[in-house]
Formats: C-alpha cells, structure tokens, sequence
C-alpha cells in the first residue's frame, strides 16, 4: 500500500504536521519510513487507527507518557486505561471546582462553613514512619503502599485513635510544592524493635505526648478546599482562645477509616493542628 507524505498523514489523523513530529522524537507515532538524506517522513495507513486514538487522547488532556502506555495496551486494556484516567480526572475537577467555590466565598465574605473543633491528649508513642518528598499527585499512592505493607494484619497495633496512622505535613503540599511529608504508624512500645526489624527501610522513632485540637472529617468533605477550611478553622479557634503563640509543630493528617470502602458521608480523618505542649 502506497506510503502518506506527513502533509496527508496529518490531515487524515486530525494532527498536525508539528505534532507529528514530536511523537516521532517521543517514540509515541514513529514514521514508517524517513529519508536519510532529507529527513522527510512517510506513514503507512494502517498507523492512522493509533495516530487518531493520540489524537483523541490528547484532546482529553491526557499528558504524553500516559498516551504511549495506553497506546501500547491490548485494546480492551486500553479501554479500561481511558475509563481510570477520566475517572481521576472527573474527580480532579470536581476538587479544583470545590477550591475555586471556596477562594470566590473567601473574596466575598460568604464563607458560612462551619467545622467544630476538638481537642485530646495524645500519649507519647512509638511509631513506625518513613519521610519523603512529594508532590499531591504523589500522595495517595505513597500513603496506600505503606497502608497495605503494615495493615496486612500481621503487625500490632493500639487501640482506638491512637493507634491510627497519620501524616505529617512539614511543608506545603500542591502541584509544584513536594513537602516534605512524613507517614507515620503507631506501632507498640513492647514491640517495637522486632516489628521495626521487619521494615528495615522504615525509621522507628517517638512521638512526643501532646494535646491536641482537630477537625474531624467525613470522606466528602476531603477535597482540597474542605482541608483549607478546616486549618482555618483551627487557626481562627487558636487565635479565639489566645493560643497562638504556644502553637508547636506542623498540621496532621490522622486516618482511621477505609477510604477507599466509605460512603461519602462517613467520618473517615481528622485534620490536625495546632500541637499543644502539655
């Protein structure tokens, strides 16, 4: 079958000639043919079923990597890459929505949200933990790795919410700031040094006794703009009961329900800060 110059490749496919070319760079849409002498492209018509699936993808906004990785799959694996990506990002939207909701309300003075802060000694522990540098895309998946390696059931835990596990938000967190955070798992005092010998790749430390104040949160409520409310919401009864200046350490993130089964009511975290010295 008679080649395509890249001019009729492009009109066919829906893609630009500089487009082309990119992908070719990319390894994503190789030509089937290139001159050597003057680098002019050729493409056989049977490469118009995939350059018309990139093109596709990429008018979803799906980013380059991604495209080659579902290009290359079986097409009924490539249907179920396509359905998880627009999943993610229809969730991702519906954040930014929330956050954009929330900055307009601030702006205006129209922010009637109201979360109810508590406070509660926590003893000292000692817990399981592991630092990393990370962006918010990064995130979950570091969180659920480490859910999975120490909630398989074999590792002991403590009771109730302090035995929780929970992040530890040392900086900002967002597309472009990596923290850091630290994912922490309370492990007990007893045997703490055999289940440690386990993981040698997690740092086992203390966490000092504190006091204190969080929002408790359902599934629903933790999108990006629900978390800014609450910080707020502990900051504003910091300053309300002249505890400002007594003020330790950064805010935390305490998980005590499945995520990943909860109903979007349910009562899933606590947004934590400040830490009272007691």
């Amino acid at each position: 079958m008679e080649l395509l110059t890249i001019g009729a490749f492009a009109k066919a496919s829906r893609l630009s000639p500089k487009a082309l070319r990119l992908y070719d760079e990319l390894g994503l849409l190789v030509p089937a043919r290139t001159d050597p002498l003057s680098g002019y492209r050729m493409y056989h018509p049977a490469q118009l079923e995939r350059a018309r699936l990139v093109a596709g993808l990429r008018r979803l906004g799906m980013p380059l990597a991604r495209i080659r990785a579902v290009c290359d799959l079986e097409p009924a694996a490539a249907a179920e890459g396509i359905t998880a990506y627009w999943a993610q990002a229809e969730a991702d939207h519906s954040a930014r929505r929330a956050l954009a909701a929330f900055l307009v309300e601030q702006l205006t003075g129209k922010d009637d949200h109201m979360f109810d802060v508590e406070i509660r000694d926590t003893p000292g522990r000692m817990v399981l933990s592991a630092r990393r540098h990370l962006t918010i895309d990064e995130l979950s998946a570091f969180g659920a790795e480490l859910m999975l390696r120490l909630g398989d059931g074999t590792v002991p835990h403590l009771p109730g919410i302090e035995g929780a596990p929970f992040l530890i938000f040392y900086g900002e967190v967002g597309a472009d700031s990596d923290g850091p955070v630290e994912w922490c798992r309370p492990v007990p005092a007893d045997e703490a040094e055999r289940i440690a010998g386990r993981f040698p790749d997690l740092e086992l430390r203390s966490d000092p006794p504190h006091r204190e104040a969080y929002v408790r949160m359902t599934k629903d409520q933790l999108d990006a703009a629900g978390s800014v409310r609450a910080l707020q919401a502990l900051a504003t009864w910091a300053a309300e009961h002249d505890l400002m200046a007594e003020l330790v350490g950064p805010p935390r993130q305490v998980f005590f329900a499945d995520m990943r089964t909860a109903a979007g009511d349910t009562l899933v975290s606590d947004i934590v800060g400040p830490l009272l010295p007691e």
